[in-house]
């Protein structure tokens, strides 16, 4: 029988409590999930791309998870990091109707470019609906506390940060 794996891409900076229980989820879904960093060079992030697949490796290994699970960093294509991987699907968690929007584009142009990779939406739980790496960011350098929306050790180094 053939291995599904599945990739869950991110820029995750930083990950969140979100994150992981998208990736809970998706980790029932399929034999391996991938947990995919994301070097974009347009986008401005807080963390480097090393100190983003080293915060979402500690953070992902605190998960009870049903199915094997690697956390690698790319910078290429999704399309064709996944036929790399020898990836069936795509995982992309949807919170609000703005990014409903934005995924159906890109779930458009990845079908057009690879047509046997599937894209996997699955909604954010009420809880964490509104939380995002932005909000994460931006609450935390005003001193707000998040605590509730990130783990200890991402937490920590979003201190770190601060303090610099």
């Amino acid at each position: 029988m053939t291995q599904r794996i599945g990739i869950y891409p991110g820029t995750f900076d930083p990950i969140t409590k979100g994150h992981l229980h998208i990736i809970k989820r998706a980790s029932k879904l399929v034999d391996k999930l991938i947990i995919s960093v994301a070097l974009n060079p347009h986008k401005k992030t807080l963390f480097t791309h090393e100190e983003r697949v080293a915060l979402a490796t500690k953070d992902v290994q605190t998960l009870s998870l049903t199915c094997e699970i690697e956390v690698q960093p790319f910078d290429e294509l999704l399309v064709h990091y996944a036929q790399n991987a020898n990836a069936c699907c795509v995982f992309r968690g949807l919170r609000a109707i703005s990014d409903f929007d934005y995924e159906f584009q890109m779930t458009g142009m990845n079908l057009h470019l690879a047509p046997e990779l599937e894209t996997v939406f699955l909604m954010a739980a009420d809880k964490w609906q509104f939380v995002s790496s932005s909000f994460i960011k931006e609450i935390h350098a005003l001193n707000g506390d998040m605590a509730d929306f990130v783990t200890a050790e991402t937490l920590d180094a979003l201190n770190k940060k601060r303090i610099k």
